[in-house]
């Protein structure tokens, strides 16, 4: 759990670092992995909190053979990032989502028990 504050990034890199690691995920992987998480993690602050605060978000990997699975939840309001995809004409904003949606192997969201719940999976 991370606390919603974009100083937390460097503990998110250092968390997802350990991961890769352990998991023996090669380098270009995990860099994938921390573009895919950053982006998550930035959205989640800007536009579900508004900014800064203590509200928390939670990140879950598992290794598995074929790919990482990533759950990746948040208690801000209601947001599916999957519903749609970003107009490629616009000029600001929105590509973060079509980056991830572009990098992950498979994505599904639900909102559960007051939470976001994005689960991506990035093959290996």
């Amino acid at each position: 759990m991370f606390p919603a504050r974009l100083r937390e990034l460097r503990h998110l890199t250092a968390f997802l670092e350990r991961f890769c690691d352990a998991e023996a995920i090669e380098r270009s992987r995990c860099l994938r992995l921390n573009v895919v998480l950053e982006e998550l993690f930035v959205n989640s602050i800007q536009h579900g909190y508004r900014g800064d605060c203590d509200a928390p978000i939670w990140i879950r990997l598992d290794a598995r053979p074929d790919a990482v699975h990533i759950t990746y939840e948040d208690t801000a309001a209601p947001f599916n990032p999957f519903a749609r995809l970003p107009d490629p004409e616009q000029k600001i904003g929105g590509l973060g989502v079509l980056l991830t949606r572009e990098l992950a192997a498979g994505q599904d969201y639900a909102y559960l028990f007051g939470r976001n719940r994005l689960r991506l999976s990035l093959t290996r």
